[in-house]
């Protein structure tokens, strides 16, 4: 059975002549549809009937037991209905008839998942239209119904919630509202937590990720009051439940749901890494990352191995960073606070992680390459139009330009000889990423290039020499 099968036309064949005359009188149809009012009543008044029938028989029986499998054909029933509600004359309509009122009374009484996920998926698509999605968000009681049934352990009526959430905060008109009652609902952030650190479901957890994401980004203060929960949650240690203390710290949270979505779904793991890069743009942020140390250690480990394993590999054609800067910028934004932020603790030690340094220079050399590429691409254009669109995108280029060079600007002032040595036996450097690195350090970290000089003299006198050829202003004695 479709998860979603086709929504319905006008009545049955037995129907034909009525619902003709039905609809030549234009009584019968929804809007400009060709979808029965008719039809859309009887399902709603089904599912009232089988809600109200429920909560009948679990108060005579004095049990909680309720619903908890749908009927087939009710299923396939209101199924339609969750397509046909994508239609805005559809929507326009349910709403009229108190629909959300209806779902809300579902929510409330039933513990059926599947009926749960329905409802709140038609909710979701009647949220797609601006004027609804303002009145819904006005609703106090829908607010609190869907924020409460995030404590629910269904993954499909969680994802259900997110898509309706993510919807709503993507309104200008009406985000604030919802970013009021998150804040004036702690146990939301409990509850995101728990999903994203103990979630198998992919799709949800990309969906959790992107309402997180776009709460960060809309509001600063809560995200500064959800690093303040997780910092004030200090594991006791007598208590005899540390870990489930730990485990609803926002940071290994991320991790964890970052770690779960890696290899299926690049696009969520893109997300993860912004939030981790927007928890950076605060103090606070970058103290809950690395301390305790651990996580700092975790998130760093982490990010090397996805930075050099999984984007920007040697065999990679360079025009693919235009495909990856975004999620690569998003990861050396962090290792670079990382790295700045734990020099008190020391948990990095770079001789460990040497492949970053050659992924750094790769995507610095492909972004050369890139550059070359937009130039011929101009030079071949006579239309300013085109000309337009590769400047834009060069200018895309600079923000992982600009985050590459700083973190390999940090780790390059804490080589030493041993340390150089050991990544010119690996071809983690050599004198054309030596060049590829000055070309793009150059002039603004000088010094820093100069001071890499004098210890890379130490391991190898003649790349040295042979550098100072290609770039004459470096040269000193020694």
């Amino acid at each position: 059975m479709d998860r979603n099968p086709s929504p319905p036309w006008r009545g049955s064949e037995a129907e034909a002549e009525a619902e003709a005359e039905a609809e030549a009188a234009g009584g019968d149809a929804i809007g400009a549809t060709i979808y029965s009012r008719h039809w859309l009543f009887g399902v709603l008044g089904s599912l009232i009937q089988l809600i109200n029938s429920e909560k009948d028989t679990s108060m005579a029986n004095n049990v909680e037991e309720q619903l908890t499998e749908l009927d087939e054909e009710m299923e396939n029933e209101i199924c339609k209905v969750w397509d046909m509600s994508m239609d805005k004359d559809v929507a326009l309509f349910l709403y009229e008839f108190n629909a959300p009122d209806i779902f809300m009374g579902v929510l409330a009484r039933t513990k059926c998942p599947r009926l749960m996920e329905i409802c709140v998926g038609i909710l979701g698509n009647m949220a797609c239209f601006q004027e609804l999605c303002v009145s819904i968000s006005n609703d106090k009681n829908i607010g609190r119904t869907l924020l409460h049934c995030l404590y629910d352990l269904d993954p499909p009526t969680l994802l259900e919630i997110s898509r309706l959430l993510l919807t709503c905060l993507s309104q200008p008109q009406v985000a604030n509202i919802w970013i009021e009652r998150i804040r004036e609902n702690p146990a939301v952030y409990e509850s995101i937590c728990f999903i994203m650190s103990s979630s198998t479901n992919v799709d949800l957890l990309v969906k959790v990720g992107e309402v997180v994401d776009k709460l960060f980004d809309l509001d600063d203060k809560l995200m500064m009051e959800w690093i303040g929960n997780s910092a004030a949650q200090v594991p006791n240690q007598s208590s005899g439940d540390s870990e489930d203390q730990t485990s609803l710290k926002i940071v290994p949270c991320i991790l964890e749901a970052a770690k779960q979505i890696r290899f299926d779904n690049p696009e969520g793991l893109e997300v993860y890494m912004h939030i981790l890069q927007l928890l950076t743009t605060v103090d606070g942020g970058i103290q809950v990352i690395v301390q305790p140390p651990d996580t700092g250690r975790n998130i760093w480990n982490f990010l090397c191995d996805v930075a050099c394993h999984d984007f920007c590999q040697p065999d990679d054609p360079p025009i693919i960073l235009q495909e990856q800067k975004t999620v690569l910028a998003s990861i050396f934004s962090v290792l670079s606070a990382v790295y700045v932020s734990q020099i008190e603790q020391e948990f990095i030690k770079i001789e460990n992680d040497l492949p970053l340094i050659g992924t750094l220079i790769r995507v610095l050399q492909n972004m050369e390459d890139c550059q070359k590429r937009s130039i011929n691409l101009e030079d071949s254009n006579t239309e300013e139009t085109e000309k337009s669109a590769i400047t834009e995108e060069d200018f895309d280029l600079k923000d992982l330009k600009d985050v590459s060079c700083e973190l390999l600007s940090n780790i390059f002032q804490d080589l030493t000889k041993e340390i150089i040595l050991q990544a010119l036996k690996e071809d983690h450097l050599n004198k054309q990423k030596c060049s590829c690195a000055f070309k793009n350090l150059l002039p603004l970290e000088c010094s820093v290039v100069k001071d890499f000089l004098k210890v890379l003299y130490e391991a190898d006198k003649a790349l040295v020499d042979d550098l100072e050829k290609d770039f004459p202003s470096l040269k000193e004695q020694h």
